[in-house]
Formats: structure tokens, sequence, C-alpha cells
């Protein structure tokens, strides 16, 4: 080997020298020696020689690495240019707005030089800027700290935490509750736990993709009804019934892209006869929808129904982050004991129990403010279906105004914030191609008169783009 190669590598690598031959011999430190004493027998230009032969040969193979790790980048690289390319050429591309503000029902956004309406948050209740909820966070920042830098069975678990918890089992007449990162951690953690492959679930075809998810890692066998479609429900139970140890039903309790809600009664009926159990997400329910905000459960007269409650707080419970599953003590405690996120992500920070714990003390003080929810709810509807528009779903404060072309919905968006009002587009792969639509969430932070500006402004766009006449 040339002596500036060999001078390279030895310096290279930590414990050997690479010989010609390719086997490994002695420590670099040897190597080193060995080539200080025989360089410094040499005339001084050799020396200089030797320097800037090894100086070379450093650059030329370490270019040849990058490069090599580049090769296998570079193809990667086109198919993710092309993928992003044929979304752009669908009008699927989605761009993230910047907010300057606090949430509220006017916020400001980035580069826009006044404040406009907000008509596509999931802060339901209007609380996420609430003063005193603002107040228990700062609070718990003070008392609890910031985090607590563990999952919670090492020492992640702190007095309000199991306070929260408490608070969501009462809030729902459930024995008990668990809180996770997320009601995607929450749907993520629960079937591989409950249901083993002696077991059926069956699930609806619409629900959320946290649902989806949290399904496919489960070993159960795997049904997949029509979108509210209790015939087919009770087809594939009846098959089921022969088949599996328990039966677990999974539905949403509202459905967030289309705000139609799943026929829990019929669900519940249908469970009752085949003994099956009920699961519910409730994420786009909890706090808001029902007399008093307790979900499809009261929603439809059928308290107690349901074996199992997901739900999020990162929505009308305060909105910073955090989900839980609510139902039997015995449930609850073998997710402690096996449910993977809750065992393996960091506890909730303090300030955000602290504050989705005073969310639920205001909800129970305050009755009123779910049903005006459900009256801003009712007349955007009334309003928006007598200028023509298509609006989907129930009487749901989601309020989905149909449009069918995916660059439409986009163009739509920005004509109404230039209206002054804020909405999204939503597109394929978020609903089915073909049924793009406009979002508008309802919440009790709006007025009367925002709800009014807000349909003023539909049938501005509208017209512009002959949706209405």
């Amino acid at each position: 080997m040339p002596l500036p190669l060999f001078l390279y590598y030895s310096q290279r690598y930590s414990t050997v020298s690479v010989l010609e031959s390719g086997t490994t011999t002695c420590c670099t430190s040897f190597c080193l020696l060995w080539c200080r004493l025989y360089i410094s027998k040499l005339p001084p230009s050799k020396i200089r020689l030797i320097s800037m032969l090894s100086a070379a040969v450093k650059q030329v193979v370490g270019r040849h690495a990058v490069q090599r790790a580049s090769s296998g980048w570079a193809a990667t690289q086109t198919l993710l240019q092309e993928q992003l390319a044929d979304i752009r050429e669908a009008g699927t591309y989605k761009t993230e707005r910047v907010l300057t503000s606090r949430q509220a029902a006017s916020v400001h956004v980035a580069g826009w030089d006044r404040p406009v309406l907000n008509l596509c948050a999931n802060n339901y209740l209007g609380l996420s800027s609430h003063p005193d909820v603002i107040e228990a966070g700062k609070k718990a920042l003070d008392t609890h700290g910031a985090g607590l830098s563990s999952v919670r069975f090492i020492c992640g678990t702190q007095d309000i935490h199991k306070e929260l918890e408490q608070k969501i089992a009462r809030f729902h007449s459930r024995e008990d509750a668990i809180l996770y990162a997320s009601c995607f951690d929450a749907n993520a953690g629960i079937f591989e736990v409950l249901l083993s492959p002696e077991d059926a679930v069956l699930s609806d075809e619409l629900n959320h993709a946290s649902i989806i998810d949290g399904i496919r890692l489960c070993k159960a066998q795997k049904y997949r009804y029509k979108h509210r479609d209790m015939n087919d429900l009770e087809e594939k139970l009846r098959d089921a019934v022969g088949k599996s140890r328990q039966r677990l039903i999974v539905t949403d309790g509202v459905f967030s892209m289309d705000g139609n809600v799943a026929p829990l009664r019929d669900i519940c009926d249908l469970a009752d006869h085949y003994n099956a159990m009920v699961f519910v997400d409730e994420c786009h329910a909890t706090g808001f929808f029902g007399s008093s905000g307790r979900g499809t459960e009261e929603h439809f007269g059928i308290s107690g129904r349901v074996d199992i409650i997901n739900s999020t707080l990162g929505k009308a419970l305060g909105g910073a982050a955090g989900g839980y599953t609510t139902c039997r003590r015995e449930l609850v405690d073998l997710l402690r004991q096996r449910s993977r996120p809750y065992l393996f992500s960091n506890s909730l920070p303090p300030p955000v129990v602290a504050c989705a714990s005073k969310v639920l003390d205001i909800l129970l003080a305050s009755p009123e403010l779910p049903q005006q929810v459900a009256a801003l709810t009712k007349h955007f509807r009334s309003r928006m279906t007598a200028a023509g528009f298509n609006i989907s779903g129930d009487d749901h404060p989601i309020c989905p105004v149909m449009l069918g072309d995916a660059r439409l919905a986009a163009d739509f968006a920005d004509g109404m914030l230039e209206q002054g009002v804020y909405v999204i587009g939503f597109s394929y792969p978020v609903v089915p191609k073909g049924k793009a639509r406009i979002r508008v969430q309802i919440s009790a932070a709006h007025s009367m008169e925002d709800i009014d500006r807000t349909v003023d402004a539909f049938i501005t766009v509208g017209k512009k783009f002959g949706v209405v006449s």
C-alpha cells in the first residue's frame, strides 16, 4: 500500500488499520508510531510531498463516500418529488397558514392585515383561551413544572393526573379513566390489549384513521361494515358469532369529515342481541354534544350502554393535547399494564392537565354552553341551506359545505379568507375523491352576528364560483 493511503486509513479508523489484502491487523497507535519513526528519517522535501499526497487521498476518499451516500438518496428524492408534483397537480397539496394570535373566534393570520373569523377550529366550547383556563395552566407550571421527563409508571404520575382521570370518569359516569398523550394514542393502544385472534372487531368503514391504525395492530378477526348501515353490521355480526370468543363494535360517535352521527341506539341494540361490546370515539362530541355535553350517548338518551369511550382533551376540553379511555376499572388496569402508547410515552405536561381540568369545571358550571353551540349550528345550517348550499351531516356543529372538486374547494377557501373568514378546503386523501368540501365548525365563542357574516361571505364567494346563483 502506498504510504499516503496507509497514513490516511491509519488515522481514519480508531481501532485497526486496513491493508491491501483487506485483512485487519495492529492497533492505530502502533501504526502511527511506526509512521512517525519512518517519516522522521526522510528529508524535508519528501515529508512535504507525503503530506500533500495524504491530504489529496483523504479528499478523494471522503468525496467518494459522500457521493455513494447521495446516490442512494437520489433515487428516493426523485420518487418523493414525483409524489409531491402529483399532489400539487391534483390540487390537494396542503399548506399551513400561520396564526400569530391565540385560538379564538377571531384570529390573526400571518401576512394578513386584519383579524379574520375562525370557522375551522375544534374549539367547540370556545374555552381554549378562557382567562381561567390560562391561569390554571400558569399555576400548574409554577407548582408542578413544565413536564415530568418520564413515563407514567416510573416517575411521571402526579396528583393532578390522577385527579383529572377521576374527574373524566365521573363526567362520563364510568368507573375509571386513563390518560394518553393524544386520542390517536388511546385508539392505537386499546385494541391490541383487548382483542386476540379468537375475537372479532367490527368497524364502520368511515371511522377515524386512528381507529383504523389501532385495529391494524391487533390480531382479531376484522370486519368492516358499510357506513351507518345497520343491516350490513347485523349480517357481519351474524357471521362473527360462530367464529369468535368476544365481539367489539367500533364506531365514531360523530364522523368528523361528514358531521353525521352514528345510530348509537341501534348499534347498542344489535350489540345486546349478538352479545357484543360497543366502543365509541367521542372526540367530536365530548363537552358540547348532548344536552349537557356528555356526547352521543346523551344525545340518544342511552347513557351507560356504551362499554368503552375514547375521547380527547385536544378539542372542546381545552384544546391543548391529550386523550383518554374511560370504561370499567378492570380494562383500565390492564391498559396501564400493557398499552404500549401509555407505557412508552411521556406523561401529559402538568399545564395541559390543569387546563383540561379547569375546562371540565367550567363546563359543569355552565350547562348553557352546549345549548349555545346547538342554537348557532341550527341558524347556520338553516341559512346556508336556504341560500342553496349542500350541507352534509346531522344537527352537529361540524357543517361540511360540499363542493366536489378539490381545486374548487381550495380556491373557495382562499376566497373566503379575502372576505375575512378563515375556513379550510378538505380533499383527498382526507376525504374520498370527488367529495371535496369546506368544513365549517361552530363554536360557543361565536356570536349570531359572526354566523350571519360567515353565511354572507359564503354567498358572495359561492356566486363568484357558480356554486349558488
